[in-house]
């Protein structure tokens, strides 16, 4: 016997039982048992080591005698080696497998699965029925089992067990009990020989202040109570203000001091701890960030999106779907070392990932009308890499602590997006309805920035994922510096093709952060005016690539302080009329003075002004 890695494998015990009956076969009663533990009967020397891993705890593993090769070891496995296990599936081991091996090379994956070279055979296998067994019981470290199993994607009712924990003085007493079993069911002979291998090990001890569970419950249980408890568990127990507790082999979750408060506690009952309700300070209540998120949650709410929560794990590959070019940066992630799932192993740089999931789904079930919209983090690596120091706990950090913990952190900008398809507005009896289009998206984001108090700038752009002739880019003012923070309207063919996506499909995504960074989100009141409005009504003409943004803009600005509110409300295009490559546009105007009635003198010569204003910066002119 020899075992090249105490550390995994810090116990073995193998008997040899001879002279199995070829004919003897798992009786009723212990068929039953298996059966109604979930497990399937095969064969009696199977049947017999599963029966006892369920009465005992202990994971047990027969092998055919006549199939092992020289002597038993336990070892790491070389990287690369080969491995059928009983499930009939050939497996490329790891340098970190645990294996089970005689002078061929591996015969078992330890703790997992045995392998099929030495398997036990069938009941039904007269002809090659076992005669000669030996059987194993082992204690197997539970991270490596864990690492195996979750490697393997092979879990096992022994690779659980010993992932939670096994008393290692539990294996001598199961291999007995099998033993006791086959001689006695299968009128086997058992051999005198018992091959044990045991690492030196100290019992383990746990160091506890007598009066810690009093501590932790807020109850005077004193040392006698505690003392008490302990004994009951198990535990060996000496001291006197200071106890010294030697922990029991089969409870391998004692491992500190709050573990034995807590068994004291649970055996006192839960029922007799007080309730003491903690009284809280007075807080400042939420913070102008969290407010601003929250109205623009219900903002969209109202517009009638739905939010939609998704998982902020992507991978890779969208990126190419989303058809964003090589350099872009939003193709920087950070990857988890441990994510949940191989296929999305980085933290999501764009909100649109997971929402076009969402809506693709729903539509798959038959939802085709689809409004959503989602504000969340999105992470982006800092050009400067650094690992995060471990923090004390015997106190509060300090600030300097902290800031250095939150620099070795990605950048954690807050977004909105939203994604629509189908019908915007339902056909019935007040109208025919319409389907959403990309001005949809754009004002999507028109809420938002409303919501923050920003004046946001939009204008024809092109990016990524949205069609080159239907994408809005979005942008604000920062500290006197103009800031895209987002694209809104309709994505790509390709894109809606890759991702399958329904047709037309329209997303708009905005940076957040960067909107409330560029607005004034403080509330005020409604001016109230006493005084009419006068409306005046203009149409223009102009080149047909010329924004109606930088027209209303032009005309904002040449009509002055008078203007309250200017409204596109047609836009025509006939080129018998107009033109070839020419467009109207057609806004209404409203005036009204702060201290007096406006005469229609005064309206007009704000509205000419601003239509001159409109002709000197992109040459519109009145339509007659």
């Amino acid at each position: 016997m020899r075992i090249s890695d105490p550390t995994g494998c810090d116990r073995f015990t193998a008997r040899t039982v001879t002279g199995l009956s070829a004919e003897a076969r798992s009786p009723i009663w212990l068929r039953r048992r298996l059966q109604k533990v979930g497990m399937r009967p095969i064969s009696l020397a199977v049947d017999v080591t599963n029966y006892v891993m369920m009465e005992l705890g202990q994971p047990l593993h027969a092998y055919d005698r006549g199939l092992v090769q020289g002597t038993i070891g336990v070892r790491r496995a070389e990287a690369g080696e080969k491995l059928t296990t009983l499930d009939g599936v050939e497996r490329t081991l790891d340098a970190e497998d645990l294996v089970i091996t005689d002078d061929r090379g591996p015969i078992g994956l330890a703790g997992v699965m045995g392998g099929a070279n030495t398997e036990i055979a069938d009941h039904d296998d007269v002809e090659n029925a076992t005669a000669d067994v030996v059987i194993e019981a082992a204690h197997f470290d539970a991270t490596s089992i864990a690492r195996t199993a979750r490697r393997h994607k092979l879990s096992s009712e022994a690779s659980r067990r010993f992932e939670r924990g096994v008393d290692p003085e539990a294996a001598a007493a199961a291999a007995q009990r099998t033993v006791d079993l086959l001689v006695l069911l299968a009128g086997g002979t058992a051999e005198a020989g018992v091959t044990e291998v045991i690492a030196p090990t100290a019992p383990r001890t746990i160091t506890i202040p007598a009066d810690h569970p009093d501590k932790v419950a807020g109850v005077a249980y004193g040392r006698e109570t505690v003392v008490r408890r302990l004994q009951e568990i198990g535990c060996d127990v000496y001291g006197q203000d200071e106890l010294i507790v030697t922990v029991p082999s089969w409870r391998p979750d004692l491992t500190d001091p709050n573990d034995l408060a807590e068994e004291v506690i649970r055996l006192e009952g839960y029922e007799n701890l007080p309730s003491t309700l903690p009284k809280p300070p007075a807080g400042l209540g939420l913070t102008d960030r969290q407010r601003l998120h929250r109205r623009v949650g219900r903002a969209l709410a109202g517009a009638g999106y739905v939010e939609a929560l998704n998982y902020p794990f992507i991978g890779e590959q969208v990126f190419d779907q989303l058809g964003l070019e090589a350099d872009d940066p939003a193709r920087r992630v950070v990857k988890l070392s441990n994510p949940l799932s191989d296929e999305e192993p980085a933290l999501r740089t764009s909100l649109l990932p997971g929402l076009l999931g969402a809506l693709r789904r729903n539509d798959g079930r038959g939802s085709h009308d689809l409004a959503l919209f989602e504000t969340g983090l999105v992470f982006r690596p800092r050009e400067e890499q650094r690992i995060a120091a471990v923090l004390p706990v015997e106190g509060r950090p300090t600030d300097e602590e902290l800031a250095e913990l939150n620099a070795a952190l990605p950048e954690q900008p807050r977004y909105a997006a939203v994604v629509l398809a189908g019908a915007r507005e339902q056909a019935g009896w007040w109208g025919k309805g319409r389907p959403a289009d990309w001005a949809d998206a754009v004002e999507a984001a028109r809420v938002v920035a409303r919501e923050a108090g920003a004046e946001l700038v939009i204008r024809n752009g092109q990016y990524g994922p949205w069609h080159p002739g239907r994408c809005a880019e979005l942008a604000v003012a920062v500290d006197g510096a103009e800031r895209i923070v987002g694209h809104a309207g309709e994505l790509h063919p390709r894109v809606v093709k890759a991702l399958g996506l329904p047709a037309r499909t329209c997303a708009m995504e905005i940076d957040l952060d960067a909107v409330e960074s560029a607005g004034d989100a403080t509330v005020r009141a409604p001016r109230i005016s006493t005084f009419p409005v006068a409306t005046q009504d203009v149409a223009l003409v102009v080149d047909a690539v010329v924004p109606a943004a930088e027209v209303e803009e032009a005309l904002r600005d040449g009509a002055g302080e008078l203007l309250e509110s200017i409204r596109l409300f047609d836009v025509y295009e006939n080129a018998e009329q107009l033109g070839e490559g020419r467009k109207s546009l057609a806004y209404a105007l409203r005036f009204r003075a702060a201290d007096r009635t406006l005469t229609v003198d005064e309206a007009s010569a704000a509205r000419d002004a601003a239509v001159a204003l409109a002709g000197e910066r992109v040459g519109a002119v009145l339509r007659s």
